[in-house]
């Protein structure tokens, strides 16, 4: 099968690399690609060489599979560094790293023994298949089933209407139901590498935000060993809960507060040289004061969050109790909401020309587009409802 996708620099080894290496100048190359990425609605591909190069895209893998093995707290910081420069690069590496969590975590021997030295060595750049044309970015369904092939086989296709980075993944990892006579809910999580598969491009993303992340329709067909079912067969929804959820919410949250986080710095840099006049009025410090606590109840509640994630860890259970997956859920709810209310707020405070222009030297005008998606992406709607439901369980009210 042929593959047109543009080749990434030859990558090194992730065991003791990553952004802490050399962050402020792959952060710096990250912004100074971003406007043009936005502009022209297109996937970074010199930013993903550099992850690669830097062995940013091993950094979950273990030691025993060649990566440097860094955990949560390092991931959540990396994530902040990489949004500073571009959240359409940050948001890419942090849904691949996802992926990774979860092969870590839930893959067999032979899957994790063959894959992971891949991905620690920045061979592999995976993809996440989770959306469904009938079950839309409902985690826990899907449509398109398996089929059992000759031998160790399954077929698969699947239709997908949001895939970030798919057109430039090495693998995927893809939610199938178990079979076609099975329920709609018993889902099995599959690792398709691109060799075995035929990828089609079947629609494009033109968006108010995020456009770097090239986030359109995809159909993937082809067959896979049974041994690439990651998890158990039929229970992604434990393989969900206990890696792809919590990991996801951490690390999403970590890129919306580093881009808010970056463009309120860069703000305060502004005004303290070229609006030195307005820094004593009360109105413009009252504005940066209420900017500044959404940043820090964002940066609180994300270390909350992150070291109760990393107890359950540690004591070798699952984050799927009610108070903790209302605290997941709280956290991306009140990361994407406040990150974009202080962008908001600083467009309001840097005016028409600096606030709202497009080639601002301050960039809250993207900052602020990519951030409108952020309660869209896995909807905040579909959170609130199932915090009302655990609220009912949790009765004695287990704050965080």
């Amino acid at each position: 099968m042929s593959d047109s996708r543009p080749r990434p620099a030859p990558a090194r080894a992730a065991r003791d690399g990553g952004a802490q290496d050399g962050p402020d100048a792959l952060v710096a190359l990250l912004a100074a690609n971003a406007a043009d990425v936005d502009r022209a609605a297109r996937f970074p591909v010199e930013n993903l060489a550099a992850l690669r190069g830097a062995g940013c895209l091993g950094l979950p893998v273990p030691r025993r599979h060649g990566g440097p093995g860094r955990g949560l707290a390092d991931l959540v910081g990396t994530a902040q560094r990489l949004a500073g420069g571009c959240l359409s690069t940050a948001m890419i590496w942090a849904m691949h790293c996802q992926q990774v969590d979860v092969l870590v975590r839930h893959a067999g021997p032979r899957l994790a023994a063959d894959l992971l030295p891949r991905v620690a060595a920045g061979e592999v750049y995976l993809a996440s298949v989770t959306t469904g044309k009938a079950t839309g970015g409902h985690l826990f369904s899907a449509a398109d089933a398996l089929e059992r092939g000759s031998g160790e086989e399954l077929l698969l296709r699947r239709e997908a209407p949001v895939v970030t980075g798919g057109e430039y993944a090495d693998g995927f990892l893809v939610t199938m139901r178990e079979a076609a006579d099975a329920e709609e809910h018993a889902v099995s999580l599959v690792y398709a590498d691109r060799a075995a598969l035929t990828v089609e491009t079947t629609g494009g993303w033109n968006t108010l935000g995020m456009r770097g992340t090239a986030s359109g329709a995809l159909t993937l067909s082809g067959t896979v060993p049974t041994d690439q079912v990651v998890g158990p067969s039929g229970g992604f929804r434990e393989v969900a809960l206990d890696s792809m959820a919590p990991v996801g919410h951490l690390l999403w949250s970590a890129c919306w507060l580093g881009a808010a986080r970056s463009s309120f710095s860069a703000l305060v840099r502004w005004l303290s040289r070229e609006q030195r006049d307005r820094l004593s009025s009360p109105l413009v410090r009252e504005r940066l004061g209420r900017t500044r606590l959404d940043l820090e109840l964002v940066s609180g509640y994300l270390g909350g969050v992150l070291r109760e994630v990393e107890r359950v860890r540690a004591d070798g259970s699952r984050p799927d109790a009610a108070d903790v997956q209302i605290h997941l859920n709280s956290l991306k709810v009140a990361a994407s909401e406040l990150t974009y209310q202080a962008v908001d707020r600083m467009v309001q405070l840097a005016g028409l020309t600096v606030g709202y222009g497009a080639d601002s030297p301050v960039p809250l005008e993207r900052t602020l587009r990519d951030l409108r998606s952020a309660a869209l992406n896995h909807s905040n709607d579909r959170l609130w409802t199932a915090n009302g439901a655990l609220c009912l369980v949790d009765r004695g009210v287990t704050l965080l």
